[in-house]
């Protein structure tokens, strides 16, 4: 299977032209629809996530916000995610996974800085910005830790902005996955709603095209074999 940045725009479009032929047009109608609502201007980062069903239950809300990076963490616990829970959404996502490293959470979050974002951690413990007055005039990513002790010191420490959701009653916090859920709720319907460029740039909506193409197909390695040999031989 030929990936994507050794092909060049020809290949790409007559190889989505040729799996395109493979979707039903609603599935193609469905895939345009969604790519019009993603976005990159806001992302996610998850550290050392415990459980699977919250793993799970983020994920989806991710794709369901139109929230198209998810950035993995994982320090003492393995990144699982409960496939009940996920129904299948992870594979519309791109994860990019840091566990390799002794220093995970800053070789993450030294990668987002490069890449433009604030980083906002999210917390209730210190006096942070309320989640209807985060600034979102540069790109961002929310920052969330994990189910019992939240962020490290070291996120915490580097981040460019602390949040907190407003509460109010005697719970210290909302579960991960309505966290996650309410931060995704306002910070995305404040995007749609203002003059900010957050959508996906062409060229980044055709790679993502393709990708869900692929996804979307059955005996996909039987198809784009099929594909190349008929290349091969025009």
């Amino acid at each position: 299977m030929a990936a994507t940045d050794t092909m060049d725009a020809e290949a790409i479009d007559a190889l989505m032209n040729y799996l395109g032929t493979f979707l039903t047009a609603e599935r193609k109608a469905k895939i345009e629809t969604i790519l019009a609502a993603r976005t990159r201007y806001v992302t996610v980062a998850l550290e050392d996530i415990h459980t699977s069903q919250n793993a799970g239950a983020v994920l989806r809300n991710c794709d369901n916000f139109g929230i198209q990076d998810v950035y993995i963490i994982e320090k003492t616990t393995s990144f699982k995610v409960n496939l009940n829970v996920t129904r299948g959404c992870q594979k519309w996502l791109t994860t990019h996974r840091y566990r390799q490293q002794q220093n995970n959470t800053h070789d993450c979050i030294a990668a987002l800085k490069a890449k433009g974002y604030a980083i906002v951690a999210t917390t209730p413990h210190t006096d942070a910005c309320e989640l209807p007055g985060l600034p979102l005039d540069r790109p961002l990513v929310l920052l969330f830790g994990n189910e019992l002790d939240g962020l490290s010191a070291m996120a915490m420490a580097q981040a460019d902005l602390h949040l907190k959701i407003p509460m109010y009653g005697f719970s210290e916090s909302f579960n991960i996955s309505v966290s996650t859920a309410l931060c995704f709720q306002s910070v995305c319907d404040r995007l749609r709603q203002s003059s900010i460029s957050w959508r996906l740039s062409p060229l980044e909506q055709k790679a993502l095209k393709l990708q869900w193409y692929r996804n979307s197909c059955k005996n996909l390695q039987a198809i784009e074999a099929n594909f190349w040999t008929t290349q091969a031989r025009t």
